[in-house]
């Protein structure tokens, strides 16, 4: 049999690093905003946008200079360019509370996804293969237990302190909080800018 050199384009990646020295801060912000506009009985509450707090402002530097990191590392030219946050904001996910398969637009390039609470039988994130073609010739694989070239969604178990970046135009969902805790996290989006000031300092 042929030995045949394997090459993968056109790929996925999903990033991911516990950063649990921003979790007490973050938390005691995103608390706050949620006390704002939580209603009694309400299975899903999303706070306001808050990326321009000042006790936020290492953990939006970190975030925000990451995903300028992963898209320089991506190829795209990003040496003028800057990255800003669009949207930042709490997710509460209280008893069987769930959100459908999404993706991220209006000039969006990054989403980013920080776990601030996750109990037992709480949602998982789940990435969806963003190839449609694919997704409509798929053939049956033969286990769900193990990711392979035939996967069409991948499953992840979120924990306190977890942050995941990956590309806004991944397709993704939570599933349902099977828990009676509140399953939390901070969703944000960051997009791209021509930087006026040109001066981007590169995080190692």
């Amino acid at each position: 049999m042929d030995t045949f050199n394997e090459t993968n384009y056109f790929s996925s990646p999903v990033y991911m690093v516990k950063k649990d020295e921003f979790l007490e801060d973050v938390s005691a912000v995103s608390s706050r905003y949620l006390d704002a506009v939580r209603k009694d009985g309400s299975v899903i509450t999303m706070t306001h946008n808050y990326s321009h707090e000042p006790v936020l402002k290492e953990f939006c530097q970190y975030v925000s200079q990451t995903a300028w990191n992963i898209l320089s590392a991506q190829g795209y030219a990003m040496e003028e360019m800057a990255t800003w946050f669009s949207e930042m904001w709490t997710q509460e996910h209280n008893y069987l509370s769930s959100m459908d398969t999404h993706i991220h637009n209006n000039g969006a390039q990054i989403s980013a996804f920080y776990f601030l609470d996750t109990p037992a039988d709480g949602s998982q994130l789940v990435i969806h293969d963003p190839r449609p073609a694919k997704v409509i010739i798929s053939l049956p694989v033969t286990t769900d237990t193990i990711v392979s070239g035939g996967s069409s969604h991948v499953v992840f178990t979120p924990e306190p302190g977890l942050l995941i970046l990956m590309n806004s135009w991944l397709p993704h969902s939570f599933t349902k909080n099977g828990s009676f805790s509140p399953f939390r996290f901070v969703h944000m989006n960051l997009s791209v800018a021509i930087n006026d000031e040109k001066k981007i300092v590169e995080i190692v």
